[in-house]
């Protein structure tokens, strides 16, 4: 039997949620007739530090008896552009997804946000999907930013893109699909008969970011999530015992949540006279562009010494933040320190809540790194490590040959993989 589910049914059974369908044990026959699937897990917003408060059993479990790490997030810590760099291994600078919301010359008066699926987009950076499809390797996408994309496809002004290429089996993200359906449907598509059974699967969870936005990192809110999602891990982890089905888990966050308030705001009305610029984007950092004529006006004011926010111009962001070539990216860029919140006013009510999008070497924005199954060693803490290496460890574990393009150390994640002889 997989280990990674034998070791969940003996030291669970007593503490698995009560939402977890209890089921027969399989024989070790019967689940070797099935290979190996890779289900790439996202927990949007999980903080390493939320394994550590006793309310997630199970994601716990599989930390401390697979790989488990900090993962430091790529700039700027959103949610599109570090699920883009986990499935490519590029950062945001490279494949193209550099914000949650964008602009691009190329395309007056088009605006990117979180639910465009246009391939023009999105198509600078290959995801693990397309490439497992093109090598053969059926892929499933139970949500994941970009997986309802048509890659490398031509959006027309009617109908379908039928040039592109999508996972074999997907769906569009909806926040109205429950966790239940999302795990329901990853083990829906792995009953299938073995020719059009998926080998490579995502799983997406937004819950616990949604409540780290509306109520910071700590509380009932946050807690009542990380109950949640560690239920639904389990859920999915005897699902796959029922089945038979081994598996190689990697559970991956985009980044950490830090708490915010009414209290840490930077009002730009009181900063710069707002004729001289255009917002494109304001919270755990802000981007503008000049307005016609007054950029040497803005230049001067935006650049000058602020209090809990530095600025630059695109070009001249710090080297570190591997950040500031794309061409989508707007020509000034303000990051405040940690914990504040860039706004164009000040707020005239108060409130608390948690945000993300500052420096990635903030220990606050860290991200979750777990790996557990038959391709993995058992019981392994590894140092922080960029996410860059994610993709590269991935594609050894489903059986694409090394990219040629890569931003991080292809080799960082090697400890994890299980030496065999």
């Amino acid at each position: 039997m997989n280990k990674l589910v034998a070791a969940l049914a003996l030291g669970f059974a007593a503490i698995l949620p009560a939402c977890a369908p209890q089921v027969e044990s399989v024989s070790a026959v019967q689940a070797e007739q099935r290979e190996p699937v890779t289900i790439l897990v996202a927990i949007d917003g999980f903080h390493p530090s939320y394994l550590e408060r006793g309310l997630t059993p199970t994601l716990s479990h599989l930390a401390e008896t697979g790989v488990s790490a900090p993962m430091r997030p790529s700039f700027p810590t959103k949610t599109f552009p570090n699920f883009y760099t986990l499935v490519t291994g590029l950062v945001p600078d490279h494949h193209g997804i550099t914000a949650n919301k964008m602009e691009d010359a190329s395309r007056p008066g088009d605006v990117f946000t979180q639910a465009n699926v246009d391939p023009y987009w999105w198509s600078e950076a290959k995801p693990l999907w397309v490439e497992a499809e093109q090598a053969g390797i059926r892929s499933a996408a139970m949500f994941w930013p970009g997986s309802a994309v048509p890659w490398g496809g031509t959006a027309k002004r009617w109908g379908p893109v039928e040039d592109g290429i999508l996972p074999s089996d997907w769906q569009a993200f909806s926040m109205q699909v429950s966790n239940t359906q999302r795990v329901n449907s990853v083990l829906d598509w792995l009953r299938r008969p073995e020719d059009i059974r998926p080998e490579f699967v995502t799983l997406y969870f937004d819950t616990i970011d949604t409540a780290g936005h509306d109520a910071g990192p700590v509380g009932e809110e946050i807690e009542a999530a990380l109950r949640d999602v560690d239920g639904h891990i389990a859920n999915l982890v005897s699902g796959l015992e029922k089945l038979g089905q081994p598996a190689n888990i990697v559970i991956v966050s985009d980044h950490g949540m830090a708490p915010t308030s009414s209290e840490r705001v930077i009002a730009l009305d009181e900063v710069v006279d707002s004729s001289l610029y255009r917002l494109i984007e304001a919270g755990a950092y802000a981007t503008f562009e000049p307005a016609e004529g007054k950029t040497r006006e803005f230049r001067e004011a935006i650049l000058a010494d602020h209090e809990h926010m530095t600025c630059w111009a695109k070009g001249d962001i710090p080297e570190r933040y591997k950040y500031g070539t794309h061409r989508r990216i707007p020509p000034y860029f303000c990051l405040p320190e940690t914990g504040w919140t860039i706004a164009t006013s000040a707020p005239t009510t108060n409130w608390t809540g948690g945000n993300h999008g500052y420096d990635n070497y903030a220990p606050e924005m860290q991200a979750i790194f777990i790996a557990n199954g038959p391709e993995f060693a058992e019981g392994l803490t590894l140092p922080i490590f960029d996410n860059t290496a994610v993709a590269p460890l991935l594609r050894r574990v489903i059986g694409l040959a090394p990219s040629a393009k890569a931003d991080g150390d292809p080799d960082a994640l090697l400890p994890a993989i299980r030496i065999t002889y």
